[in-house]
This record gives structure tokens, sequence and C-alpha cells, in this order.
């Protein structure tokens, strides 16, 4: 299968050469300016897919809050991918709506790659990254400790996020053509807010002296264009947190990155459904470990007054009364904020972007025991990295979802009450490794705790990938802000140190391949507050990657990539995956009544800029199975002149929210809440809910679809307004 499309490859790039040879591309092509001399095309291929999980009952991943499972949707999620090709090598990069992407979704996913594509696509030109939403379905990870804290292995979690990657990657490859690639970058303020200043400032003087600010402020915009010019996608990098969206919500969401591919891709769809159109908006996590979008900072929200400094507690309440906020009045109003801002900056990026990115492409990878990687900073010393811990501080949380007990950040001490009983429960963490982490106190020794499989992972992806004069570099965890530019530093000096490389732009795509928490310089590391806490190789993590990385940018800079050793595999369980979720129950339904039958109806009439509301007798979402490309909800129009309803929104719709409410003895609701748009057109409306109920049928478990619809009500510009 490979050999046929190496073949098709070559048969392409040999067409593109002889109508180059006969003046037959790119004459007289403008590119919102004077692009200059343009260079040999690429291959590019952009698709997106649905990668949404059950919006029920599920625990959601980021926040590691037991009370906080789905219960309906307010985006849906997405996986972007992008392939480039130069007519001997290519890469694929993919940003996916997902919390993180973890070691066993990368192993499935490029598992599949192989069976569909033999090895055109690989571990090392496959870039998996998320975008650090924490209001995506959990249980897609392997190891004990995530499995712990989102009820296990979960197949219904794991199945749409490899599905959808696999099809967003499908319909990128089907769809390659020759175009052109461009590249722009700017700073967005206002949008972005250091949430741990104390152990930034731990960071030596002269080197934050060389920055303006304890956040990087830079996006960087790659626009794909079609070789007559018309934009096919783009990738978009800015380093904040997905969590405008807080542990309060249960609600699958995409959240502020979800939010400005949404706003783009209505911009360059138009008069389509979300997630439909050709055209593709990647938003991408980066160096966003230390990064909030909670603007308006941390305060008491039992007193409004500033939690303490240091620690990030308050007198009354703890550290779960220390809650950053804003920019807006609540989580949607900030979601929506921040990732309008972030559209705002990549829109106005890609519409100025001129610069064509040219040369070949180039992806190096490397399998790493970051358990064991020792590393030589002068002549006489050398450090090494450790057996994962976790300290103290990591159970306090951070400012955007503090924890529950009294645990504070800053912690550079433990605590006998709780150190006993994780003695009795866990066992005792080896003077190895508490010697080997210190000043750290460890709160579970997750390097030494095996059952019934591994907590944390020890092999670990590291990994580049270079598009001309581009380098992605794919970090496996949340690198805080002074971790990314001492990075990127790096990366950037060894590329260009043979003269390979000029005018290098270096990225960080966080949150891929596979999950380790937090990457934090060493200097925050001796603070220990969560970031530090949460950095679970030792202190010279840090240290242990940029010489890991710092040896790929080397292989690529002198052309001896296929000499780097693969490195050791990584494990892939089969045996004691554990889910601790039960299986949905049946549903009922009160008497007399049928599923999808409204409770609670619409009024007759509504202003634009109301919220229509209606609640349906509903099944559990569960018993839906794969929902990708389908929807629970549907706001319809009618339209007079072929007197049909037409879809105008969906569950994907910002504009629309999905409610799932499980009640007493099995009795189930769903709301569904329209936010009509001041620019809905006036007329007649209606809201239609799907989904699937359970029952049991001489014993069995049959399952049966279902709709229900509102009446039908008006919509007019002013309550005064006579209907048309």
């Amino acid at each position: 299968m490979e050999k046929d499309y190496r073949l098709a490859s070559k048969r392409f790039w040999q067409t593109v050469r002889r109508l180059r040879r006969g003046k037959q591309c790119f004459a007289n092509t403008v590119y919102n300016g004077d692009p200059g001399p343009l260079g040999e095309p690429y291959l590019i291929g952009v698709g997106r897919a649905d990668c949404t999980g059950p919006p029920a009952e599920i625990p959601l991943m980021g926040y590691a809050n037991p009370q906080q499972t789905a219960a309906g949707i307010h985006t849906r999620l997405y996986s972007r991918a992008f392939i480039i090709d130069d007519g001997s090598r290519r890469v694929v990069f993919v940003t996916a709506d997902v919390g993180m992407i973890s070691q066993r979704l990368r192993l499935e996913v490029l598992q599949v790659l192989k069976e569909k594509y033999g090895n055109l696509y690989r571990q090392d030109n496959v870039v998996l990254s998320g975008t650090h939403t924490h209001c995506g379905p959990a249980g897609y990870f392997q190891y004990t400790l995530f499995m712990i804290t989102s009820k296990g292995y979960i197949k219904a979690s794991i199945e749409p996020l490899v599905n959808g990657i696999i099809k967003s990657i499908d319909i990128a490859h089907s769809t390659m053509k020759p175009g052109r690639i461009y590249r722009n970058r700017g700073e967005l303020d206002e949008s972005s807010l250091n949430r741990s200043p104390h152990s930034y400032l731990n960071n030596p003087e002269n080197e934050r002296q060389r920055y303006k600010s304890n956040t990087d402020k830079q996006v960087l915009v790659l626009k794909f264009a079609d070789l007559d010019g018309d934009g096919i996608g783009m990738i978009s990098w800015f380093a904040v947190h997905a969590v405008s969206m807080n542990d309060t919500n249960r609600m699958v969401s995409s959240d502020n990155m979800g939010y400005a591919s949404y706003l783009l891709e209505k911009d360059k769809n138009p008069g389509v459904l979300p997630g439909q159109g050709d055209f593709v908006a990647g938003f991408s996590s980066s160096n966003l470990g230390d990064v909030t979008p909670n603007i308006r900072g941390p305060h008491c929200v039992n007193t409004g007054l500033p939690c303490d400094y240091l620690n990030s507690s308050c007198p009354v309440g703890g550290t779960k009364m220390c809650q950053a906020s804003g920019p807006g009045e609540d989580m949607f109003d900030s979601t929506k904020i921040i990732g309008h801002n972030i559209y705002m900056k990549a829109k106005e990026l890609y519409a100025n972007a001129v610069e064509e990115v040219t040369g070949p492409i180039q992806a190096v990878h490397q399998w790493v025991n970051m358990t064991d990687v020792t590393v030589k900073i002068n002549d006489t010393h050398t450090v090494s990295t450790c057996k994962p811990a976790l300290g103290h501080s990591f159970a306090a949380g951070t400012t955007d979802g503090g924890g529950g007990l009294n645990f504070t950040q800053g912690a550079v001490e433990g605590d006998p009450f709780w150190d006993g009983i994780r003695d009795i429960l866990l066992g005792k963490p080896s003077n190895q490794t508490k010697e080997c982490h210190h000043p750290k106190p460890i709160l579970f020794s997750t390097g030494e705790m095996n059952l019934p499989l591994p907590w944390h992972p020890q092999i670990v992806d590291v990994q580049i990938i270079t598009i001309g004069s581009v380098a992605v570099i794919a970090v496996p965890g949340e690198m805080t802000t002074m971790s990314g530019r001492r990075l990127r530093k790096v990366v950037k000096e060894e590329l260009e140190s043979v003269g390979t490389f000029s005018n290098t732009e270096v990225v960080i795509a966080g949150l891929s391949n596979i999950y380790t928490h937090y990457i934090t310089t060493y200097e925050e590391y001796q603070v220990q507050r969560y970031e530090g806490a949460s950095t679970i190789y030792g202190p010279h993590t840090l240290t242990a990657y940029l010489h890991k990385y710092r040896e790929l940018a080397k292989a690529i800079a002198q052309d001896r990539v296929s000499g780097l050793p693969v490195g050791p595999e990584p494990p892939f369980f089969t045996n004691n995956l554990f889910s601790l979720l039960a299986p949905a129950a049946v549903d009922r339904k009160p008497e007399n009544t049928s599923f999808g039958d409204v409770l609670e109806q619409v009024l007759p009439l509504y202003r634009q800029g109301d919220v229509v509301s209606v609640t349906f007798i509903a099944g559990n979402p569960r018993h839906s199975g794969d929902i990708r490309d389908k929807t629970f909800v549907t706001v319809e129009i009618y339209d007079n002149r072929t007197e049909t309803w037409e879809v105008v929104y969906n569950d994907a719709s910002w504009e629309t929210r999905f409610h799932w409410l499980k009640g007493s003895n099995k009795q189930n609701n769903a709301t569904v809440e329209w936010y009509i748009p001041p620019s809905a057109p006036v007329g007649s409306y209606r809201i239609k809910h799907f989904g699937h109920y359970k029952e049991l049928k001489s014993l069995r478990p049959v399952i049966t679809p279902y709709e229900g619809s509102s009446d039908v009500f008006t919509v007019m510009s002013s309550y005064y307004s006579k209907p048309t």
C-alpha cells in the first residue's frame, strides 16, 4: 500500500515540475502583498473530524475533580490534521480538542495508521498535540494514576478519539494538493497571566530581563494556500491554558481554543454548520504550564480579597476558596472573550502572512527512559533525572482549580498526617527517590508503585519536525514560560549552528504524544508550587529535555537523523487495564409518557438576544453509542418558500447548550438552551432533541432511538414587531 502512495507522489511531483517548466503555474499570483520569488510548492492536505465521546457520567479530564462528570454538550470536540509533503518526506501535525495526548491514545492511533497506510505514517513523522481543554471525556490512559482519577480505561472514551484523529488524517491524506505555506507572528495582550509569578521570579534576573513579560505573548500562524492563492487551512500556536471553563462545568466543551477554531472556520466556511466546510483552522497549545486565561487573577471567593501571594490560599477555606477568574462575567463569557481574542489575532496574522516557508521537511523522534537520563553540565558535575514522584503541592491544585484538602502550594516540607496515611496505603518513598527529588516533599512515589500497572510512564517521546524554516518541538507535557524559552533557544542555536537553517522559527507544541505533567526550570522547581511539585522526573527534568532535544536538532542540522537510535519502545498494556465505570442503567419515564416528550415547553414569542429553553424526557446519552457526526440537538427555521424546516444550529454550535440531568428513579431529562444571536433572522423556529433509551425486554437490553420537538415559536426583533 505504501508503495502505491509513493508512486503516486512521485508522479505528482513529476507533473508539477513539468508545469513549472512550461510556465503554466503561479503567474501573477498576489498574496496580500509582494511575496517575492516563489519556491517549490509543497503537497498539502488538511482534515477535520468529530472526536466527541460520551457526554454523560464519564469524568472530564483536567481538573481531577471526581464530581466533575459529563452531563451534556457545550461545544463538540474536533481533531484537525495537517499533512505536508516536500516530494521526499512528509509530516503530519494533529491538534485535537482533548486535555492531552496520552501514550495509549498515540499508540492506538499509530497502530491503526500502520494497518491502513503501511510505513507511510509513523512515530517519527506524526505529531499528536492536545489543545488542553479540561472539559473532554477522560478514560484514555493506561497508567494507574490516571486510571484512578478517570474511572479507569474506558473504551467508549478512547474509541471516538482514535477514530476521530484517524478520520481527520484520512481526510487530509485524500485531499492533498499542491500549495504554499506562509508564516507570520505577532503578540497578543490581555489574554494570559502567569499564575505562579513567585516561581518565575526565582529564575535568574539577567535571564528575566531579556523578556518583556512573565508569559509568552507571541502567536505564530502558518497559512496554507493552494496554487491559486486560496486559503485551505491554518495552524496557530499560543501559550495559554484552556481553562476558561472552570471545574464547576459539566458539559463537554472545547474551551477557548476550540472557540477560536469555531470562529475562524465559520468565517472561512460560510453558510455551513460547525465541523463542515473545507477550510480547517487548528489552534494548538504551547508552553502554557504557568499561564492562565483567568486574567483578573486569584481572589478569595468568600471575601473578594486577594489570595496569599506565596501559597495561593485564603484565611478561611484554604486553596479551594482561592480562585482566578475573568475577564468575563462567568466562565462562558470568559471563554468567549479569550477565544475571540485568540481568533482575532490569528485572523489578522493569517490575512497578512506573506513570508513564504520553503525548504525540505525533516522529522526526528526518539523514545527516552526519562527515569534515567544523566547530563554532564560541566567538567566536574553531572545531574540525573529521577523515578517519577508527585509532591505535596500537587494536591493543592492551582488557582484555576484548587484542591479540596488542606494542602497548599509552595510546600517544601511534608505533612506527618498525610505522609502517615500514604505510608500505610501506598508505602514509603525510598531514600534514593526522596534525595533525588529534593526539595520536593513526596506525596506519591509513583515511580515505585506498579500495581495493578505502573502509576506513571518511564518511556517518553521526544520529537521535532521541521517544515522549511519552521521547527515544531513536540513536548510531552506542560512547559512553563521560561522552560519553553530555554528550549526554543537551544533548538534554534543548534539548527543554525552549521548554516543549514537561517531565520528559523521555533515553536513548542505542548501536550504532545504522551503526558508527563509539568516541566519547570530548576530554579522554579525549588519553590515547589503546583507546577514544580508536578514535575515528576525531578529538579533536572528540563536539563534532560534540553540535552535530548539538542541532540535531535543537531541530527537534523547535520543530516544524520537516520543514525539516531530509536530508543526503548513504550509498553502497550493488554492485561490489568481496569474500568470503574458502571454500565449505563436502563431508562425509565413517567407513566403515560414517551421519550422525547416535552416537560417544559417553549414560549410562543422571543426576541433576538433572548434565551429559549425546553426540557425533554430523555435517555442516557451513553446509550447513543458513537455520537460522532451526529447531534442531540437541532434548532430549525421554517422556510416559507419551500415549506420545509432547515437546521441552523446543532449541539456543536456555540449558541446551543445541551444539559443532561440524571434524575431519580432512573428518569432523566434533557434541557436544550438556544442563545438567540442578535443577527438571527425573524421567523418561525422549533427545537428538536434526539437520543436513545435502553429498556429490558425478556431480560435483554434493547436500545431504541427517539426524538422530540418543541412547539413552534416566533423570533422577532422586538415584542412590538409584527410577524411577517
